[in-house]
């Protein structure tokens, strides 16, 4: 049992840094406002925004069932990744909604607030959660092809009509 507690606090740790790190590392001087590298990457390389903030919703959701987060608030945190799948790979508007919605940061709000460390996840928890990890992992692939697709479809030319500048 320790090695299972001690697997479930280094989760936690790495959670709650790499939420740190995604979503509220850095403070706007004078604001209240902060975002993380999430939409900074989001802006610089598009796409891979995404898949990062899906790679630590599949560690959240991990993290989750570990705990013993109840059903609805798997779900719950599925609808984020959802939401924030959908809104933030929209193209600089999805950058700026990351900084507002941050579901990352949601998310391990609400295993803060509803984990129950003794409770044994159930099979339904693990489907919630397979739904959850397969959207994140959706969320990580569509952008990602989608940029490849544009670049080679439409790559090269691009790159002819700025060089007949």
């Amino acid at each position: 049992m320790a090695d299972v507690d001690a697997s479930v606090s280094t989760l936690r740790k790495w959670a709650e840094w790499i939420v740190a790190l995604l979503d509220d590392r850095f403070r706007i001087p004078g604001t209240d406002l902060r975002f993380g590298l999430d939409p900074i990457i989001g802006i610089v390389f598009p796409g891979i925004g995404d898949a990062v903030t899906g790679t630590g919703s599949i560690g959240l959701l991990t993290l989750a069932v570990q705990r013993g987060v109840p059903r609805v608030v798997l779900w719950r945190m599925v609808n984020n990744i959802v939401i924030d799948m959908i809104f933030g790979s929209l193209p600089i508007v999805g950058d700026i909604f990351d900084v507002a919605f941050k579901a990352n940061r949601r998310n391990l709000e609400l295993i803060r607030e509803h984990e129950s460390p003794g409770s044994k996840a159930s099979l339904s928890d693990y489907v919630v959660v397979a739904i959850g990890v397969s959207v994140a992992i959706l969320s990580i692939l569509v952008p990602l092809v989608a940029v490849f697709y544009l670049g080679f479809n439409y790559g090269p030319e691009l790159i002819e009509r700025l060089r007949l500048r």
